[in-house]
């Protein structure tokens, strides 16, 4: 564990040192009987598992009219990618979430987000889908013709879904910073080692995607208002004109 926050903290000086981190996150979790807490914690495991399901969809789905070996190949790409990519976002979401307008920013983001994640996990068409992801196959995501264009579709794919899923486990967390820190070091774990369980069973059981649908949308309002008319931790656009 330790080691994973060194990852986490060393571009992230607002969340402090490693020790810091460490010291925050004993802290919320020590409280995490308090609703605020109790609160935080849920929305950023719901946000995860249904980001890790949504990007396992999307990439067999890309991935589905190939050949086995390359599909095979495609989606360990895919995996390997959101890895990275949320290692690399978490590192920098605590500054940039600092930046006059990007939590109104996020927040819209995040509404788009919801609207995609909505027609992706509630079958708006049929897909070929790869025998390797459970689901995919009504997620209405066209699959590729080829490998290159499955892989470059993927990556595309991933830089879009792994800051979304960071700005959702941010936007969630914000007050609490060692639940803040946890929620990342989940959203990597659940892509590397459970997606595609996360994505049968969201598949299976449509009211977890309903309900994380919904706290999509509600971290996504509460940073458009905070962004807007701003907070402890943000300064509003309105504020800039008052």
């Amino acid at each position: 564990m330790i080691d994973l926050i060194s990852i986490f903290s060393a571009a992230t000086s607002g969340l402090g040192s490693p020790a810091d981190i460490w010291q925050a996150i004993l802290t919320d979790f020590s409280k995490i009987g308090t609703p605020e807490a109790l609160a935080a914690f849920g929305q950023v495991i719901l946000i995860d598992l249904v980001f890790a399901a949504d990007n396992a969809i999307v990439v067999g789905a890309l991935a589905g009219g190939l050949p086995a070996d390359q599909r095979r190949k495609v989606i360990l790409i895919g995996i390997g990618a959101a890895l990275v990519l949320r290692i690399l976002f978490a590192l920098i979401v605590v500054q940039l979430l600092q930046i006059v307008g990007l939590v109104l920013a996020g927040g819209l983001l995040l509404l788009w987000v919801a609207w995609n994640f909505y027609r992706e996990i509630f079958h708006e068409g049929e897909s070929a889908g790869s025998p390797e992801i459970e689901g995919d196959e009504h997620s209405g995501v066209k699959s590729t013709k080829t490998f290159w264009a499955a892989a470059w579709a993927v990556m595309a794919a991933d830089v879009s879904m792994s800051l979304d899923n960071v700005l959702g486990v941010a936007g969630a967390a914000r007050d609490h910073p060692g639940i803040l820190v946890i929620g990342l070091i989940l959203s990597v774990a659940l892509m590397g080692l459970a997606a595609n369980v996360i994505a049968k069973y969201i598949e299976r059981y449509k009211w977890i995607a309903y309900l994380g649908l919904a706290v999509i949308v509600y971290v996504a309002g509460k940073m458009i208002y905070s962004g807007l008319v701003g907070d402890e931790q943000t300064i509003g656009v309105l504020t800039l004109f008052g």
